[in-house]
């Protein structure tokens, strides 16, 4: 099993909550945070005066998956996060030893 955290805009998340659904992936767990890569924020301009935005919104999302459906899940949110904008956001993949279904004990990938 894997887990699957993906870093996005937030104007992204319905495309790709919507496409997840669409292949028949639809548990996952989303989280407002903020956050910056290397660009490490923006000036942005408001009435004649800059500003620095260090921290922008991001959204971030989790998904625990089988190993066979990483690449299909991977896909999908990158096709539909993507602007070719700097600020798009990462994936990252970890390892996932098990996992249990509380209400019926299931463990492994019949919990996921």
């Amino acid at each position: 099993m894997k887990k699957i955290e993906a870093i996005i805009r937030p104007e992204k998340l319905s495309d790709v909550r919507c496409a997840l659904d669409k292949v028949g992936y639809s548990g996952l767990m989303i989280s407002e945070i903020e956050g910056h890569g290397k660009q490490k924020g923006l000036v942005q301009q408001w009435r004649g005066e800059k500003y620095k935005v260090e921290l922008l919104p991001k959204i971030k999302l989790e998904i625990v998956a089988k190993d066979s459906d990483v690449d299909q899940i991977v896909k999908t949110v990158v096709e539909n996060a993507r602007t070719g904008e700097i600020g798009d956001g990462k994936i990252f993949i970890y390892h996932i030893e098990n996992a249990i279904k509380i209400r019926t004990g299931e463990k492994g990938n019949e919990a996921v």
